[in-house]
């Protein structure tokens, strides 16, 4: 009797507090323009169509992206749910994963706002693929993420409770 390979979905969740208001971050935020000045230079990110206009439901955007190796890779997101001001979620519907599922909060607190990112996501090429999300994937979304608090620190500045 064989077993059944499942598989893994992950999930990346990150928070940042910002000392900006709600409408800053969400003009920032909701500007699909805006993701190349938050995304490391050496992934080559470039926006290829869907960008003249602040999201939407339903809005498709495309992308060339390099993140592993040189390795240029076309990425297509949908923009599925959207409540302005509040939220938002891209979903991939071509690109490097089996799935990827990413919701992006911004509330307000003291002094500022706090930016959620919760992220679910899963590696195509079965077993392979989980063996090389802990010294691969991982990492490099970890690494994204940091730069991208640190650019938004840049140009927002620092929060202080």
């Amino acid at each position: 009797m064989y077993k059944k390979f499942v598989m893994k979905i992950y999930r990346l969740h990150e928070v940042q507090n910002l000392p900006i208001s709600m409408d800053q971050a969400w003009l920032f935020l909701s500007d699909p323009k805006n993701l190349k000045t938050i995304t490391p230079d050496y992934m080559g990110f470039e926006i290829l169509g869907g960008d003249e206009k602040m999201i939407y439901p339903g809005q498709i955007i495309k992308y060339i992206v390099t993140p592993v190796m040189g390795i240029a890779t076309k990425w297509v997101t949908e923009i599925t749910h959207v409540r302005e001001g509040e939220y938002f979620v891209d979903e991939q519907r071509i690109g490097p994963y089996a799935l990827w599922h990413h919701k992006h909060f911004i509330r307000p607190i003291e002094n500022g706002i706090e930016m959620e990112d919760i992220i679910d996501y899963k590696i195509p090429f079965g077993i392979l693929g989980q063996m090389i999300h802990p010294i691969i994937v991982k990492p490099k979304l970890k690494e994204i993420f940091n730069y991208r608090q640190k650019k938004l620190v840049e140009l927002f500045g620092e929060y202080k409770s």
